[in-house]
């Protein structure tokens, strides 16, 4: 099977991108498939090349605060402390968006998702095509998200134009998602003095909310804005807007059935015969009975965890096993965006 061209000429994979062509390249968190956000064909592509349905949105991506212009209608204050603080970075902030973002971005919402990714040669790559770039991660939809340039490859390599190899994916999962709201001016007629219960329900509806956990942690956030919306994992339905990328039921998923135990309960034996492999957090107690292990982190960090997490699984899964059993994460930190993708590969 043919493949496109890999390597690590920014000048040509911009030119591509202002072209209306596909580009996949490497940033920090996992590879994305790139197009200019603001040319609804090259969009259109996207969608098809991945397999996604229209109704999940993309993430646009831009070099600098600066290049919001075209895109956000309203930039709030915690919007600006969080940019101040995490971008570049793996945060991306969800803000009302300007009409010449096409609806096939957003999936028809008023809202765009955007962020400033923190690797070099993706920052090179949009400064040097002065255009933003919608990009989500570029594998088949739904499959295990690319951290590896020959991960896309092996997906996608025939059917877009330039692979721009970054390397492996430092951080490893995909970015926070963050719907950060405006304040809204009140009718006279609402003017009134609130109870205390209608205080504390304006102060809920104003606050952040986290539609996707990620590569920055709700504590990171919460100690530059206070406590946010506490995050829900309500999987968007079959043909409903998602209001974030990442929110669909079944996502994140290896072809070989994934369960997830707890690392006390993770074990074979419940299937006499099958091959089964183990997905590991720390180094197991024992390993006896599956067929094939893969620690995450031998010290349990969350971080080294993350960052080796897609590129586990994506071996596991090329075993041919008969089922995968991956052990849970603790739930703090960065351990919430790695249970977020066990539950939603689990499906």
């Amino acid at each position: 099977m043919a493949t496109c061209p890999i390597g690590t000429d920014v000048s040509r994979a911009a030119a591509v991108l202002r072209a209306g062509g596909l580009v996949a390249f490497a940033t920090e968190t996992v590879y994305g498939l790139g197009a200019n956000a603001l040319d609804p064909l090259a969009v259109a592509r996207v969608f098809d090349v991945k397999g996604r349905p229209r109704f999940d949105p993309l993430i646009v991506h831009v070099a600098s605060a600066d290049a919001l212009g075209p895109l956000v209608a309203e930039f709030p204050r915690r919007a600006r402390e969080l940019a101040a603080r995490f971008w570049p970075g793996p945060l991306t902030l969800v803000l009302p968006k300007t009409d010449r973002v096409p609806d096939l971005v957003t999936a028809g919402l008023p809202t765009v998702a955007v962020r400033i990714p923190d690797h070099p040669l993706a920052l090179e790559l949009l400064r040097a095509a002065e255009v933003p770039v919608a990009a989500p991660s570029a594998n088949r939809f739904g499959r295990i998200s690319p951290t590896r340039a020959e991960h896309v490859a092996e997906q996608l390599g025939d059917r877009i134009d330039y692979i721009l190899d970054g390397g492996p994916c430092r951080v490893g999962v995909e970015s926070t998602v963050l719907a950060v709201p405006t304040r809204r001016v009140a009718r006279p007629d609402q003017r009134e003095r609130p109870t205390r219960t209608d205080e504390t329900a304006v102060a809920d509806s104003e606050r952040p909310t986290l539609l996707r956990p990620g590569g920055v942690t709700v504590e990171e956030i919460e100690a530059v804005i206070g406590p946010i919306a506490a995050p829900s994992w309500e999987f968007s339905a079959e043909g409903e807007a998602a209001a974030s990328p990442g929110m669909l039921s079944r996502h994140y998923a290896p072809r070989t059935p994934l369960a997830i135990r707890g690392a006390a309960t993770a074990s074979p034996n419940e299937s006499p015969g099958a091959r089964i492999g183990l997905l590991a957090f720390r180094p197991p107690v024992s390993t006896a009975g599956f067929a094939a292990v893969e620690v995450l982190s031998p010290t349990g960090d969350l971080r080294e965890a993350a960052a080796e997490f897609f590129a586990a699984v994506r071996r596991l899964d090329a075993l041919g096993l008969d089922r995968i059993v991956a052990e849970s994460f603790p739930p703090e930190g960065l351990g919430r965006a790695l249970n977020d993708r066990l539950r939603r590969a689990a499906k």
